[in-house]
C-alpha cells in the first residue's frame, strides 16, 4: 500500500485538491475534485514507477503505517 496525501487547496491558490506521494520523490498531481486528484495521482504513480524502472533506479518498497492497520483483526 502506498500512502497518498490529498489536501484541499485554498481558493487563492486556485482551489481544487493537491495529491502527493511521500515515498516517491517528486510524485504528485492535482485535480478539481478529491476524486479527480486521486485518479490523477494513481496515473502519476504508475508513470513514476515506469520511469524509475527505465532509468534503473531503485523503487522504494511501500511503507506500512501502523495507524492504517489499527482496525484490522
Amino acid at each position: 500500500m502506498i500512502k497518498v496525501r490529498i489536501s484541499k487547496l485554498a481558493e487563492k491558490d486556485g482551489g481544487g485538491f493537491f495529491a502527493i506521494v511521500p515515498e516517491l520523490p517528486g510524485c504528485m498531481s492535482d485535480g478539481d475534485t478529491y476524486e479527480e486528484a486521486l485518479t490523477n495521482v494513481k496515473q502519476a504513480i504508475n508513470e513514476w514507477i515506469e520511469t524509475a524502472k527505465a532509468r534503473g533506479q531503485e523503487i522504494p518498497s511501500p511503507c506500512l503505517y501502523e495507524d492504517e492497520f489499527q482496525n484490522i483483526e
